[in-house]
């Protein structure tokens, strides 16, 4: 699996990559179809200085994201995270749903 950590406009520190990069790993727990994860980091200075963080997860014929603006890079991370993880849970429950559909169709032409 692919993780990559962009820093837009800045020069990010070795600890700040790492804890992006595990903060995306820990949905592997989730669900193990994720084929690559994509962390954009940057800060507007025009807004006290305000930190964002993207999360992209590539799965299967989709990209899930989340973006969160906070103070601070880690709550960033990790509201980014959140919300990609509420949609990749929504996510497998769709596919799930299907199989659901067609194990129902199977047994039903028996």
């Amino acid at each position: 699996m692919v993780t990559t950590v962009t820093c837009r406009h800045f020069k990010a520190h070795e600890s700040l990559i790492a804890y992006a990069e595990a903060s995306a790993a820990k949905l592997d727990h989730f669900y193990d179809g994720i084929i690559k994860y994509e962390v954009k980091l940057s800060f507007e200075k025009s807004r006290n200085s305000v930190k964002i963080a993207e999360v992209l997860v590539t799965v299967y014929k989709t990209k899930l994201t989340g973006m969160e603006r906070t103070d601070n890079f880690h709550k960033s991370i990790d509201g980014a995270v959140e919300k990609v993880l509420v949609r990749l849970k929504k996510y497998k429950e769709k596919l799930r749903a299907k199989d659901r559909e067609q194990v129902r169709r199977v047994r039903a032409k028996d």
